[in-house]
């Protein structure tokens, strides 16, 4: 390859795999680039579109397929030239666009982020968003080029950029198998970092192995002879340790630099895995092995496909490393992910080896690729996503944060902290506000609005999918309900007892407990609590405590004596803002100021009704079990009401009605027309008000607009 490559000598290489009318819609893709991209250039000068040509040598050494070289050619298209994905779309295809649409992406997303070092997030992030493998494919080889010429760039951008590398795409090209591209980002990255120290480790290294040069072809020269007198197929190669690797075993395993290179290293590549453990036996028969050093990744593959054997050995007093491994092995290990575009026209048993290599998402790959008729109909099949269970999302600083799949904002307040899940009221997604229920994706940055004092909504367990938001969300809410069932319990205690003209405070506390005892709970406040449920009646227990009686008999009289509302009742204050244990019936719809009763629902507390509602208890005795109940003066929250419009049929009425409740400061939760003939129509209104008076208001504005004939609010 001359120092600028041309298309032509690319085309060259692509030669050797690719079939002619693929080599030309490369070419065309370069030629477009080469437009898109005319007269920019690089920092060191040379024409721009000698990038994009760089990053598809490096594919084509990869033997990866036409589409993934085209859309290298045309990576940097959609984010430097301003040309739309769909132009890509019609020009090139869709996957094509879709290829490059997700490596221009992967770059936008590390630039916003690139304060946050939480490199491990990062890597699955930048994996999780890739939905086809080659976008990052595409991704690691731009990543290359551009390490292989950081040289014209300014100090601080080429640090932050070897600083990247090294935390993020090195480690990608690791997951994915890639050796060689990882080791040579490592290396790279290294070099950029600490300019002097990889300096001095490579000159140590090139004048050790200068003097080790005659015990290393002594060892060569021996397992050769091993290997042939046993006749087992096989070429060694002395394996070089790369400066990253050296420097990180120095500074992390706190050892010298003469004990990391006192360690002999060779590969010996075979023809079959049977051979592979002969060979094995064989070494083992030359040198001693060392105990508790030999690992088989060949019958138990690395997480990333990597298959060998390894063994170390104890010999010419100095220790031997040995890796020993098929062509195919030593293919995958170099290549990775990207060996299997390797074996489109190989269907022996490769396949069956290819099941064993893999680990959970490329094992997937591999089974679409057996179904598949050649490569590029497995490549429409990759299109999946590496991690389909987690998602990425940042906090407002960029930190990340790791989630489950289909998780909400109220799962990501809990994941930051149990007491912002509590409070929480409101999110922002990517700035603006969202709603708690909808499903995060990867990558949006997501800020909890909280509020002090505020509670989890018990709606929220009907779709939050993490375990410590939904246990924390029923702790408090056991807790409110218990707290809420007691204070409920003792002021409709008080209120049957004010009707036999006692208070609590007065009853002694032997009778307490003898009540207690009868209605079998543990304490007096167990005791309240069932009473706010629903699960006694209060004016049983309160004729218990004032007779001293414990029958379960119901009292002889039914109305209750001592009143505090001037009609002869008892009544209990109703705020509006009880909780959970304070519901409002959804057929009569009360809000403040209409006469109402409460009535205790078993288990679940007070349900308020309006006196004239049709769902109460008609006979006397059950009607006097009812708890009389008024309303507070300062209520300020809203109340459904649900309104009857009759009217008559005309252009833009609805509307009208719409802004009429809206000049009576009313929300509209929900409207229904419901068509009755031409000329006439009739409208369902549900309102927010927060009393009658706001409610008459309402109603008077709605009578008011020329169409409407009648107004009237809705009780079931």
């Amino acid at each position: 390859m001359s120092a600028e490559p041309t298309v032509e000598e690319l085309s060259n290489v692509l030669s050797s795999y690719l079939d002619t009318s693929r080599i030309n819609q490369v070419r065309r893709a370069y030629y477009y680039a080469e437009q898109a991209h005319e007269g920019q250039r690089r920092r060191s000068g040379e024409p721009y579109v000698t990038h994009p040509l760089a990053v598809a040598f490096i594919l084509a050494d990869l033997k990866l397929d036409h589409q993934s070289l085209m859309a290298a050619m045309l990576h940097d298209v959609i984010e430097d030239t301003g040309i739309p994905k769909e132009a890509l779309s019609e020009q090139f295809g869709e996957s094509v666009a879709d290829l490059v649409d997700g490596v221009s992406k992967l770059t936008q997303i590390e630039f916003r982020s690139r304060a946050e070092a939480q490199a491990e997030n990062f890597q699955k992030m930048t994996l999780a968003m890739a939905r086809d493998i080659r976008v990052i494919l595409v991704k690691l080889a731009d990543r290359l080029h551009n390490m292989r010429t950081l040289g014209p760039l300014p100090f601080a951008k080429r640090q932050r950029i070897a600083t990247e590398t090294l935390d993020i795409y090195a480690p990608i090209a690791n997951r994915l198998g890639m050796h060689s591209v990882c080791t040579e980002l490592e290396d790279l990255g290294f070099a950029s970092l600490y300019p002097m120290r990889s300096r001095y480790i490579s000159q140590a290294v090139a004048k050790l192995r200068g003097s080790h040069q005659e015990i290393i072809h002594e060892i060569r020269g021996r397992l050769a002879e091993k290997l042939a007198e046993r006749g087992l197929p096989g070429r060694i190669i002395g394996r070089e340790k790369h400066l990253n690797s050296i420097y990180n075993k120095m500074k992390f395993k706190q050892k010298s630099f003469h004990e990391i290179m006192d360690v002999y290293a060779f590969r010996i590549i075979t023809d079959t895995e049977d051979d592979c453990y002969r060979i094995l036996g064989a070494v083992h028969s030359l040198y001693k092995p060392l105990p508790g050093r030999f690992k088989d990744y060949i019958a138990m593959p690395k997480a990333n496909g990597y298959q060998s054997l390894h063994t170390t050995l104890f010999g010419m007093h100095v220790n031997i490393e040995i890796q020993i491994r098929t062509e195919e092995m030593e293919h995958i290990a170099n290549n990775g992910i990207a060996a299997h575009w390797m074996y489109k026209n190989d269907q022996s048993n490769i396949a069956s080896v290819n099941q064993k290599r893999v680990d959970r998402w490329v094992q997937g790959l591999m089974e679409m690729r057996e179904r598949a008729d050649d490569s590029l109909e497995f490549i429409e099949h990759v299109k999946v996503d590496l991690f389909p269970d987690e998602i990425y999302v940042f906090t407002p600083k960029g930190k990340i944060m790791e989630l489950p799949s289909g998780a909400t904002p109220i799962d990501f307040a809990y994941a930051i902290h149990t007491d912002i899940g509590n409070a929480c009221v409101a999110c922002r997604i990517n700035r603006n506000l969202g709603s708690l229920s909808q499903p995060l994706q990867s990558g949006q940055t997501v800020e909890v609005i909280t509020a002090p004092g505020a509670r989890p909504n018990p709606a929220w367990l009907s779709f939050v999918v993490t375990g410590k938001a939904r246990s924390s969300i029923r702790h408090v809410l056991k807790h409110q309900k218990h707290a809420e069932s007691l204070e409920l319990g003792r002021t409709l205690l008080k209120k049957s007892l004010n009707g036999f003209g006692q208070k609590l405070s007065q009853i002694s506390e032997a009778q307490v407990a003898a009540v207690v005892k009868h209605n079998q709970v543990h304490s007096l406040d167990d005791l309240l609590s069932e009473i706010g449920l629903g699960n006694r009646m209060a004016y049983l227990i309160a004729r218990q405590l004032a007779t001293g009686g414990v029958s379960d008999e119901p009292p002889m009289e039914a109305g209750l004596e001592k009143s505090d509302d001037g009609q002869g009742r008892a009544s209990v204050t109703i705020r509006g803002t009880e909780g959970l244990l304070v519901k409002f019936a959804s057929c009569c719809k009360p809000i403040p100021g209409d006469p109402v009763v409460g009535l205790m629902d078993s288990g679940h507390g007070l349900v308020i009704h309006s006196d004239t509602c049709s769902r109460l208890p008609e006979d006397r005795e059950s009607r006097a079990r009812l708890t009389h109940l008024k309303w507070a003066k300062d209520i300020t929250d809203e109340f459904s009401v649900e309104l009857r419009v009759e009217m008559e049929r005309q252009r833009g009425v609805i509307a009208e009605i719409a802004g009429a409740v809206a000049m009576a400061d009313g929300n509209i939760e929900r409207i229904n027309v419901e068509e009755q003939n031409a000329r006439f129509g009739v409208v369902s209104l549900v309102v927010h008000v927060n009393g009658r008076r706001h409610l008459a208001r309402v109603m008077r504005r709605v009578k008011n607009i020329r169409a409407v004939t009648h107004i009237s609010r809705v009780r079931h």
